[in-house]
């Protein structure tokens, strides 16, 4: 319990010092937080390799785009 003549004071207790600890801990991750976290880290860090290795070059994006120009402007002039 705590003498709340003490706890008027300024004078820190053990009990107050206990309370604060308790306070404390109910405000920390619990081992099912981080294991989201963990979770939640790695799905992003499947989608950034995904995309590292899917991803097209932008100069092979414009070499295929100037390719298919010439292609689509060679189709036009045989309609």
């Amino acid at each position: 319990m705590i003498n709340k003549k003490n706890a008027k004071s300024g004078k820190m207790t053990i009990d107050k010092l206990a309370m604060m600890v308790a306070k404390g801990f109910e405000n920390t991750a619990t081992k099912v937080d981080i294991e989201g976290l963990k979770g939640q880290i790695e799905g992003v860090n499947r989608r950034i390799d995904d995309m590292s290795i899917n991803r097209v070059k932008y100069e092979d994006h414009n070499k295929l785009k100037s390719r298919v120009g010439v292609i689509e402007e060679k189709l036009e002039i045989k309609k």
